[in-house]
């Protein structure tokens, strides 16, 4: 994908709709590392911003939140992500929930149920680390889905999340796209460095044979469920620097066009500020 220009929104350039970017691309924004880190910063700022102004806005009474998906392959950033970007906000306004394979009692109970459960609250920003779409993904490669119950499943998810935009949340969903190679690269590293033996799972090869699968199971997703109310955004993750600046000009512009308002207080400001005027503290 050629480069678009510096001032291009990050999120018509990374919206899936044919092609997705290479891995190891920057095709808007930074292209080097430096400058990547030092704009990070100061999306920080204004995320920072932003969300307080969200969080805000749900404490006055307001309802809209934001759900930020994260899906990818394994090893592909979904924790560093979560770590890096939603790290750069107050923890207040958060709320994170990371979807492994059902429990026995999950499993009694329709595949959104758990799902509903970790719905953001007004004002929040709420995070799934993996999420609904796993209930498409891993029964599809398991060829546990025959192709009628993947389209009822597709339906299903497109009718939920018309549903949470008609409730005030507004749903950014992230493909985090990484390439084989890297993701080799980083399997083998959490095994030579002792502190990252605890993330890795010998499971994760299991997947990883699988690799044509996942990536025709993502295809059909993106195909069937990006929705002009919630689309899919493809975000290239061999660099973690750019994978991290990416997703928080992701949140960034989405927070940006929802313009969060801090509320209008219930009381009279200049009566409260001369209230406070000889107001002494007690011995």
């Amino acid at each position: 994908m050629a480069k678009k220009d510096e001032g291009s929104r990050v999120r018509d350039t990374l919206r899936v709709g044919g092609e997705l970017p290479d891995p190891g691309s920057a095709p808007v924004g930074p292209g080097k590392k430096a400058k990547a880190l030092e704009r990070l910063g100061s999306a920080g700022e204004r995320l920072s911003a932003l969300q307080e102004a969200l969080y805000a806005e749900g404490v006055g009474g307001g309802n809209r939140s934001v759900l930020l998906v994260l899906q990818g392959m394994d090893t592909s950033g979904k924790g560093g992500t979560v770590s890096h970007v939603l790290g750069l906000v107050n923890p207040m306004g958060v709320r994170y929930a990371a979807f492994k394979k059902p429990t026995a009692v999950e499993r009694r109970h329709h595949y959104l149920w758990r799902i509903r459960k970790q719905l953001p609250a007004p004002g929040r920003i709420g995070v799934f680390d993996r999420s609904h779409y796993e209930d498409i993904l891993v029964p599809q490669v398991s060829g546990l889905l025959t192709a009628a119950e993947r389209r009822r499943r597709y339906a299903e998810l497109n009718a939920f999340e018309a549903e949470l935009a008609e409730a005030g949340t507004t749903v950014l969903k992230v493909f985090l796209h990484i390439s084989p190679e890297e993701q080799l690269k980083r399997l083998k590293a959490r095994l030579v460095t002792p502190e990252k033996r605890w993330k890795y799972n010998p499971g994760d090869l299991e997947a990883r044979s699988h690799w044509p699968a996942y990536a025709k199971a993502y295809a059909g997703i993106f195909e069937k469920t990006s929705t002009a109310q919630a689309p899919w955004y493809a975000v290239p993750a061999d660099h973690k620097w750019y994978r991290n600046w990416a997703v928080a000009e992701l949140l960034i512009e989405t927070l940006a066009d929802l313009k969060p308002r801090f509320p209008e207080p219930d009381y009279d400001v200049e009566a409260e500020l001369a209230k406070l005027k000889g107001v002494g503290v007690s011995a």
